[in-house]
């Protein structure tokens, strides 16, 4: 049996666990938790992020920023793209596959066979594992919501960070903005200073009242910092001066905003100026317009530029449509597949005046994904024309027969930006 099928056989058996039915609670997690001896409790500081996009982005910043100055940093991160092991970071690396073995039979062992959801157990195996070994910083990224995240069991946070709340998960969250930011809202703790990324009105409003109730301090986008680009250079006000810093390497005029987010946290561990500048030059964070350079669908389109995003929400297409805006002109065709949970002509409609054409695939291996054939019909009803395709691979020979000097966005689903990851890594 290789080494990495250890872990694969026990995750496999976790998800067997799952409830019937979805309850959002934090009791499953309380329950495992007090039998694993509290974890939780023994962590180094937390910085706990939540918000519907964004997040990974700015954790990625944050952790090069705490790297560069001398620190380490576990993280904890949602979903992985290419194998599991992804998702957990000890002090900088990527958890080893005996220790996710030995941390998940562990879990497997306290939790006696109760339901239990797969994020909740796995998320128990990262806690604990951070609890065992040092590290100057803990960063946790919600995975769903915030209130009733399975992350949301740390009682007093160093840090929180709520990053853009937008519409995504509404049969879990709420179908308002003001719903879904009381459920992000729900990591702010009492008294723990948090950072509060750009919002609607409708999201600020909630998020600041409940902040009020607790006496959380905040550090809000557009009342105590701001941050803008100017002349290829990255501009950073807060009250304690401006910082004239390099563009994030993290491409799209979005990331000005997550990296804002992100200096507003460093600005308030008490970081440097050149921390901050290498954490904008070294963050990686991967399927965000992320150039592949080798790989299946290179080989079939080896004249194009071809990207990979991971974004699946609206607000996500709002932001790839920006950056398409901002990069050199170039015809621009999608390869998309997308899970039947997401709202799909909301994320293409702001692509639709940026590109000529859409190939729809069906993501391999996955039972939630839309069919090739709705995807390209979403694409229709918006004004993209559309066409379908087997593979990747097979969409991306075809639209380099049509256009080889093309830029090709392979797009729509972190579950298919993964797929794609393992066959180019």
């Amino acid at each position: 049996m290789g080494a990495t099928r250890d872990s694969d056989i026990i995750l496999e058996r976790l998800s067997t666990l799952h409830p019937k039915i979805i309850d959002l609670s934090l009791d499953r997690m309380h329950r495992l938790l007090d039998r694993l001896g509290n974890p939780e409790r023994n962590l180094p500081p937390v910085i706990h992020i939540a918000g519907t996009n964004g997040k990974g982005s700015t954790l990625a910043m944050i952790r090069a920023g705490l790297e560069a100055a001398g620190k380490t940093c576990h993280a904890y991160t949602s979903p992985h793209l290419a194998r599991f092991h992804e998702r957990i970071r000890v002090a900088g690396e990527l958890i080893s596959e005996p220790d996710l073995a030995a941390l998940l039979d562990e879990c497997e062992d306290a939790n006696d066979g109760a339901p239990i959801t797969f994020f909740e157990v796995t998320t128990c195996a990262a806690i604990l594992a951070f609890a065992r070994h040092h590290a100057d910083y803990t960063l946790l990224e919600v995975g769903l919501g915030g209130r009733l995240d399975a992350t949301n069991v740390v009682a007093h946070p160093a840090l929180s960070i709520i990053t853009p709340v937008a519409l995504d998960h509404q049969s879990y969250l709420g179908d308002t903005i003001a719903a879904i930011a009381g459920e992000k809202a729900g990591i702010l703790k009492r008294t723990t200073p948090a950072v509060i990324a750009r919002q609607s009105d409708a999201a600020l409003e909630v998020i600041e009242a409940r902040a009020a109730r607790l006496g959380a301090p905040l550090s809000t986008y557009g009342q105590d910092w701001h941050v803008w680009s100017e002349r290829d250079r990255l501009v950073f006000q807060d009250e304690r001066g401006l910082l004239d810093l390099p563009l994030p390497v993290l491409q799209g005029p979005h990331q000005i905003d997550n990296a804002g987010t992100a200096i507003a946290a460093l600005r308030l561990i008490g970081l440097g100026e050149d921390a901050i500048a290498r954490a904008m030059r070294e963050a990686v964070w991967p399927a965000r317009m992320q150039r592949l350079k080798h790989g299946p669908c290179i080989d079939a389109a080896p004249e194009a530029e071809i990207l990979l995003d991971g974004g699946h929400n609206p607000a996500a297409g709002e932001a790839i449509a920006a950056t398409l805006a901002a990069m050199p002109a170039r015809e621009t065709h999608l390869v998309c597949g997308m899970l039947n949970t997401k709202d799909v002509a909301g994320y293409l409609a702001p692509l639709a005046p940026h590109v000529t054409s859409l190939t729809a695939l069906s993501i391999p291996g996955e039972a939630n994904t839309l069919p090739a054939d709705r995807t390209a019909d979403a694409a229709r009803i918006v004004g993209i024309e559309a066409h379908t395709a087997e593979s990747d691979r097979a969409a991306c020979a075809a639209i380099a027969a049509r256009a080889p000097h093309a830029r090709i966005l392979v797009c729509g689903s972190l579950y298919l930006a993964g797929r794609i990851l393992q066959d180019h890594s």
